[in-house]
């Protein structure tokens, strides 16, 4: 609440958002319900709207906004989008929680109906297909060509061997961001070449295990006998090497500073095409 204090202003909101964190969602989850409902309120209380008789006109206002206004990085957004508004995903992931809101209006008899229309298909003979509010867009991923996998080997090959494991085990077992960086030593797995995710720092909750290459184990090795010159504790894998958090669980900000500056590295190399990034 602290962080958007407009919602703090609207009791209901603050309540749904209660029950959610009471329901143990995750601190990452809760902090995108609670970005996406505060900015909708806002835009409520410029518009002088109260929230719980909004219709769906002011739905759309709300969605305009988020895909026209001028993107916070201005020209250094390195995308073949126009840089204005937010992507078509994010959209999607604000409109999310100011659905979820209103389900809970309608369930706690506050409103009719939920102006946030949601797409459905009906399956059967003759099937219907209602399409939600915004249009999901689906683009088939970058796949870089050969130079372009040079041009990105160059610049992982002059990185620390902490942050080439990093970038291995991201390859090699498709981890997400928190999954790689709560790995654990008790993790590993080198004799099967296996690495276990923890349920617990998962999208889904669901537990796996994942193998990594040949090529991966002999980077794991090199950083295992690094580590041991900064802890030789078990506990989380990679370690912070600054001098202020020496020795600490590297972050997932940390990490994400990490690929940011290996691609404007890449972009600066002259490399024709590099994936949508940002850089400062």
């Amino acid at each position: 609440m602290t962080k958007w204090p407009v919602l703090a202003r609207h009791a209901h909101a603050a309540a749904w958002l209660r029950a959610w964190e009471d329901l143990g969602r995750a601190p990452r989850t809760m902090d995108a319900y609670a970005r996406g409902l505060a900015e909708y309120l806002e835009l409520c209380e410029r518009e002088g709207v109260n929230p719980l008789a909004a219709g769906r006109v002011h739905i759309a206002v709300f969605v305009r906004v988020l895909t026209t206004r001028p993107h916070r990085r201005g020209a250094n957004v390195v995308s073949i989008e126009s840089g204005a508004g937010l992507t078509n995903a994010t959209i999607q992931q604000r409109l999310v929680p100011v659905r979820l809101f209103y389900d809970f209006l309608v369930e706690e008899g506050l409103r009719e109906s939920n102006p946030v229309g949601r797409g459905r298909y009906t399956p059967g003979r003759r099937s219907t297909r209602h399409r939600g509010l915004v249009p999901r867009l689906s683009k088939l991923p970058w796949i870089p060509n050969e130079q372009q996998w040079r041009d990105f080997l160059e610049v992982a090959r002059r990185e620390p061997v902490r942050n080439r494991v990093l970038l291995a085990h991201a390859y090699d077992a498709a981890l997400r961001r928190e999954e790689l960086c709560s790995l654990r030593t008790d993790d590993l797995d080198p004799a099967h070449r296996t690495v276990r995710v923890r349920a617990e720092t998962t999208k889904n909750r669901l537990e796996r295990v994942v193998p990594y290459s040949a090529p991966t184990g002999v980077l794991l090795a090199d950083y295992l006998r690094h580590r041991t010159a900064i802890s030789r504790a078990r506990g989380p894998l990679f370690l912070s090497e600054s001098r202020r958090n020496y020795g600490q669980p590297l972050s997932l900000w940390t990490w994400s500073q990490v690929v940011r500056v290996s691609r404007c590295r890449l972009v600066s190399s002259g490399s024709p095409r590099t994936p949508p990034a940002i850089c400062a």
